[in-house]
């Protein structure tokens, strides 16, 4: 489910290109209708039940060219993306992923996003392939300014379940392109907040050769800190510094979570990092 390089991505994305040629039977479609809006459009996609009694699929947001779209941490005004169930629905979503994303600035204005089409991977559990599935999606497009793009997205019962071969592709293609977790030659060795809480500093453990990391920590939620400056420490491992910009008024960082990704040359990893 997650690529460790490049050359993962690019058989993957050699074999949608080589599955698309393929003749499509609708009736193993298992995709919704396009919703269309000003700034873009979205679809669900949805595969049959594997044998946890999953279901995998991808929502697909394209904005228009000019267009943006966001990441799970938007930046300074943006719309994080929500993917819920129907009201009364049995199934839930069960994870949605998201690929590394950019750092796009507009003026003195900072978003983190996508500015080209995107595939979100999700999982759903407790859909079962003989009934409808609806999915409210909620994401933000922007170009000179934000608007909320909200749909309800159906996929049909698919008694069969036997899976689109093109759709089932751009799913596992989706999901190749997820950050992994921590390595045994990229990780996380320690963190912590400064006592004025107005820095971070987070030690690393880096593949030979890598590049320079880039960061983009998520903390609270609305808030995500991108400013790292990277140093070799004196173990030879690789210190980031991070900034803390403005947190919530009264925040106490003790007993929360927040999220790291560290971007370094063609690999990715993303975790967590706990605060005591």
């Amino acid at each position: 489910m997650r690529a460790n390089s490049r050359l993962t991505v690019l058989a993957l994305s050699a074999a949608v290109a080589l599955v698309s040629l393929l003749p499509t039977d609708p009736a193993v479609a298992a995709s919704s209708d396009w919703a269309v809006n000003e700034g873009g459009r979205m679809r669900l996609i949805l595969l049959p039940e594997d044998g946890d009694g999953l279901r995998h699929g991808a929502l697909v947001v394209e904005p228009k060219p000019g267009w943006i779209t966001y990441w799970k941490e938007p930046g300074d005004v943006g719309i994080p993306p929500a993917i819920t169930p129907a009201p009364g629905a049995q199934y839930t979503v069960q994870s949605v992923g998201f690929p590394v994303p950019k750092v796009l600035m507009s003026g003195d204005m900072m978003d983190v996003g996508y500015d080209h089409p995107v595939t979100l991977p999700l999982t759903l559990k407790g859909a079962p392939n003989g009934e409808a599935v609806t999915l409210s999606a909620f994401v933000g497009v922007c170009q000179n300014i934000c608007i909320p793009f909200q749909a309800d997205l159906s996929v049909a019962p698919d008694a069969a379940g036997v899976a689109n071969p093109v759709e089932a592709a751009l799913v596992r293609s989706a999901e190749a392109q997820v950050p992994p977790g921590p390595s045994a030659d990229f990780h996380v060795v320690d963190h912590r907040m400064s006592s004025d809480q107005k820095e971070l500093l987070v030690r690393l453990k880096m593949p030979k050769g890598a590049a320079t990391p880039k960061a983009f920590v998520s903390g609270p939620s609305g808030h995500v800190f991108i400013d790292a400056v990277a140093s070799q420490d004196v173990d030879g491992e690789t210190l980031l510094t991070l900034p803390i910009g403005k947190l919530p008024k009264k925040y106490k960082i003790a007993g929360k979570t927040w999220g790291i990704l560290v971007i370094s040359g063609d690999r990715a990893m993303e975790t967590t990092l706990a605060f005591e």
